[in-house]
């Protein structure tokens, strides 16, 4: 009983210097500013409080809905039109934080944004200890489309287990008819994508971030320096590109090492993913702790 007080205090601790990293990178999306920047200070920012980061810091615009983390020397700038999923969390001893919001910097697109905010809150009000995922899922579909727009139906929530973001449980944004129930004590996270594209979304060709899989041989001697790093560093949760910036300081040698790596299955891939319409996208993400009549959020 003990242990599991303390596991939920760290929970707590993490979930809300998760959301605090959050908001932070919320106000440095402007037009004008670079990604780049915005990731650094909010990775930095847990960095500065003794935090790891249970991902790299999520940027991703427009029709991207979700893994695009700023590549090395990434110029890009947020546009007075972009509409900008910004998905984060930390990590001690383990235990993950996972949120999310929408910036929409146009200001036209609030429509679509209080959809994926809506439905989240729905969502949040019929979770309790024995619920099915699947009523989760229809509350979402319901708030998503009684505003005009699509969920995502190849996206949804999950449970957050020490060390493995997405667990087994998937909480999804529509009813696929799943039985599966939630039980107190888990922790989930449940993140509604609203479109007003085809609700679907597929893998592009941009990939920034990886997670270590398994050793591998591999014949770059840069390649054998970046496996050593991420064994030792990034073992566990995903990591992006850039973090390997120090041990292969050449961004040919850097790209070219990692993408050795993931051809030998070392590394897994996080594609970007784009809505396959090219549809807008909005996210709204808070992680939460089940309880017999109820739930608490985590990320506040």
């Amino acid at each position: 009983m003990e242990d599991e007080k303390q596991d939920m205090k760290i929970a707590e601790e993490v979930g809300a210097v998760s959301y605090k990293a959050l908001l932070m990178a919320r106000d440095l999306v402007k037009p004008g500013a670079k990604l780049i920047d915005v990731a650094r200070k909010a990775e930095g920012f847990l960095k500065e409080n003794g935090f790891g980061a249970a991902f790299p810091l999520n940027l991703s615009v427009n029709a991207q809905a979700a893994h695009y983390t700023p590549a090395l020397d990434d110029e890009s700038i947020f546009g007075d039109a972009d509409v900008v999923k910004v998905d984060f969390g930390a990590e001690k001893n383990g235990t993950l934080g996972d949120c999310a919001l929408t910036v929409d910097l146009s200001q036209n697109n609030q429509k679509l944004v209080e959809a994926s905010m809506e439905a989240l809150q729905n969502a949040i009000s019929v979770v309790r200890g024995g619920v099915e995922v699947r009523k989760i899922g229809a509350e979402i579909e319901r708030s998503i489309l009684a505003k005009g727009f699509l969920p995502i139906k190849n996206l949804g929530g999950h449970t957050v287990k020490t060390h493995d973001l997405h667990s087994d449980i998937f909480v999804p944004n529509y009813d696929n008819g799943d039985d599966t129930k939630l039980e107190e004590g888990m922790v989930v996270a449940i993140e509604p994508f609203a479109t007003n594209g085809r609700g679907m979304v597929s893998e592009s060709d941009i990939c920034e971030i990886y997670g270590f899989e398994s050793d591998a041989q591999v014949r770059m001697k840069e390649s054998r320096s970046l496996q050593e790093e991420i064994k030792k560093r990034y073992s566990h949760e995903p990591f992006a590109v850039r973090w390997l910036s120090n041990v292969v300081p050449s961004r040919f040698a850097l790209y070219a090492g990692v993408a050795e790596l993931a051809r030998q299955g070392a590394l897994t891939m996080y594609p970007t993913l784009v809505e396959v319409g090219k549809g807008m996208v909005a996210q709204s993400e808070l992680e939460i702790v089940v309880e017999k009549d109820g739930c608490r959020i985590l990320t506040k």
